[in-house]
């Protein structure tokens, strides 16, 4: 007989695959695609919750070692970022510059139209982990403590997680 608890790692593993898919396929802006989505490693998900644990301590921000605890209890962790890459619109302003042209001078700055793709693939991902009935949360604070610990390639500006877990109760509610 084969019981859930013998299944549940792969079958995380393989939503986890399906949800970097979604986010591959989501539609972006002019069709110009600058997310980058992975899954982390076990040994990454710990080095993030740890980088997460001194922020919280270095930062005076609580909520970053709650979701520290969230990540340890999580079965996978899905990171979707962004490079900033401007569309090289003429008239948007979106970003508080006139247009891409006065925003270029300010690389640090990202593209409001690439923030929009990055939540656009994380509403995509999210979905497919909602599909299969696995508990998720979209974390600020375990993207930004994988952009610090430099997961990404350079020139990734923003960073969100995506932790995954499937047990009796989420540890993403009521937290």
């Amino acid at each position: 007989m084969i019981y859930e608890n013998d299944i549940r790692r792969d079958t995380v593993t393989r939503v986890a695959h399906q949800m970097l898919i979604a986010a591959r396929t989501a539609p972006k802006g002019r069709g110009r695609d600058t997310i980058i989505a992975a899954m982390a490693t076990e040994e990454e998900r710990h080095q993030i919750a740890e980088k997460m644990e001194q922020i919280a301590s270095r930062e005076n921000m609580a909520f970053f070692a709650r979701d520290a605890a969230n990540l340890r209890m999580s079965d996978a962790l899905i990171l979707l970022g962004t490079r900033v890459d401007p569309l090289g619109l003429k008239y948007c302003g979106y970003c508080g510059f006139d247009g891409c042209g006065a925003k270029n001078g300010h690389p640090a700055i990202p593209c409001a139209f690439n923030l929009t793709d990055l939540g656009i693939a994380l509403g995509s991902a999210v979905a497919v982990a909602s599909q299969y009935h696995v508990d998720n949360r979209i974390m600020y604070s375990a993207g930004r403590s994988a952009l610090d610990l430099g997961l990404f390639e350079e020139g990734v500006s923003v960073i969100f997680a995506i932790p995954l877990s499937v047990s009796s109760k989420s540890p993403y509610f009521d937290r």
